[in-house]
């Protein structure tokens, strides 16, 4: 639709009660439902849940005969309730998406520490100088036999 039609019924539509509001409003679905194409099932049920259920409550009260300030009033705090559901259902998934975020990056190095506990280091090390054999002048000791004694220490 273009700008300047969009205004223009939007003027046309301030100006009138609730009552003949409602009735445009018919008019439009009654259009809608004439003309339009149909919605695929997986497109129609991508809307947003909440949004579907104030509608559907819209249309039974609006079907049972109930005055339109009456409907006005409790879509209006539908509408307040359906944004206060919306703000908690963001907010978990924020929750949700960093606690997942968290987790990704315990687990990369919680990997990259089993990876690097895995894979042998080559060369020496401080406890046994050259790699495999004893420091300096413990290959010359043998340890004692059982029940030989030391010369020094009697």
């Amino acid at each position: 639709m273009n700008p300047y039609l969009r205004d223009k019924l939007l003027q046309k539509l301030e100006t009138m009660a609730d009552e003949r509001g409602y009735q445009v409003l018919d008019y439009v679905e009654f259009l809608e439902s004439k003309y339009a194409e149909r919605q695929s099932p997986a497109a129609a049920t991508a809307a947003n849940p909440l949004s579907r259920f104030a509608d559907a409550v819209e249309e039974k009260l609006r079907a049972g005969r109930v005055s339109a300030s009456t409907i006005a009033e409790t879509m209006s705090l539908m509408n307040k309730a359906v944004g206060v559901l919306n703000g908690a259902a963001a907010a978990g998934k924020s929750v949700a998406s960093d606690l997942m975020t968290a987790t990704s990056r315990v687990v990369d190095a919680a990997a990259a520490a089993a990876s690097s506990a895995a894979t042998p280091s080559s060369g020496t090390t401080g406890a046994t100088g050259a790699a495999g054999t004893p420091p300096s002048g413990v290959a010359d000791a043998a340890p004692p036999a059982a029940g030989a004694t030391d010369a020094t220490t009697k």
